[in-house]
């Protein structure tokens, strides 16, 4: 069954065409990936599909009755309330009590426990995790998410991939988190010069399709460029027009002399620049750092090695990106000391990105930091670099206000990159990248000749290019040699014990003069204080039903089905009264225990 049909959509932005006559469906079950380099309109498809934006011209058909559920990338939330009123804000008023519950178990499992916290005090981070939270528990049959990852850290990356799992429901996600995309589509959608191109299963069933493709492409087009000089040979010589061969033969030259050419698939070519780094590189020394009496850090001392790959892992505000911002020096330990050595020029890239001047031009940013770069090719210029980032001469002359979020950020990459630093801070820079820019990324820093740390929630990413992990949690840093599959691995290793000890701790609190001890779980504590008002609603309703009965006797339509109705309701109170039964019994014995 359909649930969502998009027909022949276009939508220009800024006088850029990023939709061209696009066409997509989406079927009971379906879970889909969009995928493009930035600025090719994957966030303007979705809110297109979810109606928080008109396309120019095409359709969009929903099926009667159909609930959609949307995270946009920037979560809108009041500026007044809780959390949990905040999550539940877009239900029907119905049913926000009923789902208060669900709310605050998803708050919990994302991290956040205490969803009486004012909205106003939630942490960017935290917000798109509420975000999160109020889009899984709106009942919906279509859920819509525009980079769920994004700014939320690996385990809560993990929690929501298994939430995901279990959605009945159809999902069609913008993300650039390839592992995700691998465990949670069952189909990729990839968007491409305004055109869309759908590829049946995971992230590596795209990559295997889209290889193909181009392979095909490229062996149709040294066919035809091979037919093109032998029929420009032939009308060379000089063709006779008059035969009908010959005409035949004109215009099949003139077809392949006028044939569209297939473009080569956009590449982000980076040429790794470095200045020398000497044999001191940065020296940790016994650092501590507390933020509001909650430390962060604690006697921490490393020496970093001149080519060390680094990834810091943690959950958010566990002191990650203060610990880079103390490697630059714009934060200063409470105690300790860092050294840098006289060579070290150190690369940033922010997680929040720089300040932009909308109305300067792409290449005058560029410009301000250098015309003209050295690579182990040879001199390289501003605008050469610019194409290299896929930043064509007429965006390059265009002001950064036109460009998108995703674009701004590899434009800000490009920067920090051209500065030629020897030590390269990154912190979360798959947020906003596309997977084309990320996989170029991986293949530059494998090749460039400093150190490089990178804080980063991306479980590929780090996979990649880390052979060290700092875990930052509880106040300290602990380290573990290799890419985060082994860290993981790792802390799976360690967690076992603990979760063995747990156990038997759980285990002997239950027990009570060497007998198992009685409680209440939650979910029935829950149940036992509600569980008399829910038996007096019953009973209410029961009341009123009979009421309408009474004054519906000569409809026999009307009375079959409040008949129907009254049934039901005797039944859902005779299993009501029974749970009361149980649970009185239970709370005196548990009562008489202690």
């Amino acid at each position: 069954m359909i649930l969502l049909s998009a027909q022949n959509l276009e939508k220009t932005y800024m006088e850029r065409k990023v939709l061209d006559d696009v066409s997509f469906f989406l079927n009971e079950g379906d879970k889909v990936g969009i995928i493009g380099i930035n600025g090719t309109g994957k966030s303007t498809l979705l809110r297109i599909l979810a109606g928080a934006e008109e396309p120019d011209a095409g359709t969009v058909i929903r099926t009667n009755g159909i609930r959609i559920s949307y995270l946009p990338q920037i979560p809108e939330f009041g500026d007044r309330g809780t959390v949990l009123e905040q999550v539940l804000a877009h239900l029907p008023a119905d049913l926000k009590e009923a789902k208060a519950y669900e709310a605050r178990s998803v708050l919990d499992q994302l991290g956040i426990p205490d969803s009486s916290r004012e909205i106003s005090t939630l942490s960017g981070g935290e917000k798109r995790r509420a975000g999160i939270a109020a889009a899984l528990v709106q009942p919906s049959d279509v859920l819509l998410l525009d980079e769920p990852t994004n700014h939320i850290d690996n385990e809560t990356v993990q929690l929501l991939e298994d939430l995901l799992l279990k959605y009945r429901g159809a999902i069609v996600m913008v993300t650039h988190d390839r592992y995700f995309l691998d465990q949670i589509c069952k189909k990729i959608a990839e968007i491409e010069r305004g055109k869309i191109h759908l590829c049946e299963g995971n992230y590596s069933a795209y990559l295997a399709d889209k290889a193909q493709r181009e392979a095909d492409a490229e062996a149709a087009e040294r066919k035809n460029r091979a037919l093109y000089r032998r029929e420009l040979e032939w009308i060379s010589r000089g063709a006779r027009a008059r035969g009908t061969k010959s005409k035949d033969r004109i215009e099949r030259f003139e077809q392949l002399k006028n044939r569209e050419i297939v473009p080569e698939a956009e590449t982000l070519q980076m040429q790794s620049l470095s200045a020398r780094l000497g044999k001191k590189t940065v020296e940790l020394t016994g650092i501590s750092k507390a933020i509001d009496g909650k430390p962060l850090i604690t006697d921490f001392s490393y020496i970093i090695p001149r080519n060390a790959r680094i990834g810091i892992v943690g959950r958010n505000g566990a002191g990650k990106s203060t610990f880079l911002r103390m490697l630059t020096g714009e934060v200063l330990p409470d105690s300790g000391e860092i050294v840098l050595g006289d060579t070290v020029k150190v690369g940033y890239f922010s997680q929040e990105c720089e300040e932009m001047n909308p109305a300067q031009r792409v290449i005058d940013y560029i410009r301000d930091t250098a015309n003209i770069v050295q690579t182990p090719e040879g001199p390289v210029t501003a605008a050469q670099m610019l194409e290299r980032f896929l930043f064509t001469s007429e965006l390059q002359w265009s002001v950064i206000g036109k460009l998108s979020g995703g674009e701004r950020k590899r434009l800000y990459l490009l920067k920090v990159l051209m500065e030629a630093p020897n030590v390269l801070l990154l912190d979360e820079p798959t947020n906003d990248l596309d997977i084309a820019t990320l996989t170029i990324l991986e293949d530059y820093l494998a090749n460039f000749s400093g150190a490089v740390i990178a804080v980063s929630h991306d479980r590929y990413f780090l996979d990649k290019i880390a052979s060290e992990i700092f875990e930052f949690r509880d106040g300290q840093c602990t380290r573990y040699t290799g890419n985060y599959s082994d860290y993981a691995a790792k802390r799976r290793e360690d967690a076992e014990p603990e979760k063995q000890k747990k156990a038997a701790s759980e285990k002997k609190a239950r027990t009570f003069n060497g007998k198992q001890k009685l409680r209440f779980s939650y979910k029935e504590q829950r149940e036992f204080e509600t569980i008399d008002d829910d038996i007096a609603a019953l009973e209410q309703q029961i009341a009123d039903t009979e009421a309408q009965i009474g004054r519906s006797a000569s409809d026999y339509v009307a009375l079959q089905e409040l008949s129907a109705q009254k049934e039901t309701l005797e039944q859902q109170l005779a299993g009501k009264m029974d749970r009361w039964v149980y649970l009185n019994d239970l709370a005196e014995r548990i009562a008489a225990q202690d």
